[in-house]
């Protein structure tokens, strides 16, 4: 049997499997998904677990019973390209004859002493868990400051602020605004919504350590009780390793069929993908599909045809009540709608439809 691999089963490798099993499969092909946890989580949502708003019951994904797939769970520690392999924590390594890799992304720290020691992450499971437990913990009037004002910072924010509306909450970023990838309108939205739920904004801080509770902005002391980090990411350190060409954020430089030019048995989904947009779980599904379109070509021996992905769009939410997003290319939403189509979009999530 050959055997198609899929590192991680997350919004891309997911998307994979189920595409590839909704076709039929090459009797002598094999399809087995490799995750630490024997489930998804939607990380999209891992900010209200955090929050404390939902259960973790609540964003976990079951994996598709199908006796065309193997689920292996463990823990990745490198791939060897030229040999095939795959290699694991305490298990014997794994052959490949198609790999997809999607891995994910960790924490970018930037450099920032102490960043990574004395903050809290909400990028794995088993982080947002710990954060979950250590900002539930805090005295009523306690500090949380939350580095990063992009999407994750502030939907962390507007969720903890439901959740424990009595603490100080304060927003930190480098730039000049929150949200400054997105159209100006909806920033000032955003900013209006956090004066008014009294959530701290501080712009153009920069940050050089962190120590403990004590941050510093060059000379400037910021105390905090706690620390949550959203202040960007990079690929997973597997990823990092690989001897492949990448782009000046890490991310593996692919051929037009989402493959590693040198490597073409081998496919890079989501995260770790150079793709001309953000990393998002709407851009990892798309990528998906069509990395299952290009194996089911070449099992059946034709030419794979592919054209150019299309985003629908970004929805962010400002606790359960509230929301924004932009639709298109020009079209901006704010309040209760937003907020309803960022529930729908998870509902699709967790029943696999998109």
């Amino acid at each position: 049997m050959k055997k198609c691999v899929i590192l991680g089963g997350g919004y891309g490798g997911l998307t994979i499997a189920l595409n590839l099993l909704e076709k039929d499969m090459p009797s002598d092909v094999e399809l087995v998904m490799i995750d630490r946890i024997p489930f998804q989580g939607l990380k999209t949502e891992y900010y209200a677990l955090a929050s404390g708003t939902i259960a973790e019951t609540h964003i976990r994904v079951a994996y598709p019973d199908d006796p065309r797939l193997t689920l292996t769970f463990g823990e990745v520690t490198s791939v060897d390209l030229e040999a095939k392999l795959i290699h694991f924590e305490g298990k014997d390594p794994l052959r490949y004859d198609w790999l997809i890799i999607g891995l994910g992304c960790v924490d970018a720290y930037h450099g920032i002493e102490g960043a990574q020691e004395h903050s809290l992450s909400i990028q794995t499971l088993s982080q947002t868990r710990a954060t979950y437990q250590r900002i539930n913990d805090i005295a009523p009037y306690g500090q949380v400051s939350i580095i990063g004002g992009g999407l994750s910072g502030v939907e962390m924010a507007s969720e903890l602020r439901e959740s424990r509306p009595d603490l100080n909450i304060r927003l930190i970023d480098r730039g000049p605004s929150l949200l400054s990838s997105f159209p100006s309108n909806l920033q000032q939205y955003v900013r209006a919504w956090m004066s008014e739920h009294h959530i701290e904004q501080r712009t153009l801080v920069s940050l050089v350590r962190l120590d403990g509770g004590d941050l510093y902005n060059k000379e400037e002391l910021i105390r905090t009780d706690a620390t949550i980090w959203t202040a960007g990411i990079q690929p997973s350190p597997i990823v990092e390793a690989l001897n492949v060409i990448k782009d000046r954020q890490g991310r593996i430089v692919l051929n037009d069929c989402h493959q590693i030019p040198t490597h073409n048995e081998v496919y890079v989904v989501g995260d770790c993908a150079s793709l001309p947009f953000s990393p998002s779980a709407q851009a990892a599904q798309a990528q998906g599909k069509q990395i299952a379109e290009v194996l089911q070509a070449i099992w059946k021996g034709d030419t794979p045809r592919l054209g150019p992905i299309k985003l629908r769009g970004t929805l962010g939410s400002l606790g359960k009540k509230a929301g924004f997003g932009i639709m298109g290319k020009r079209t901006l939403m704010t309040g209760k709608i937003a907020r309803i189509l960022k529930s729908g979009v998870l509902w699709k999530s967790k029943r696999h439809f998109g």
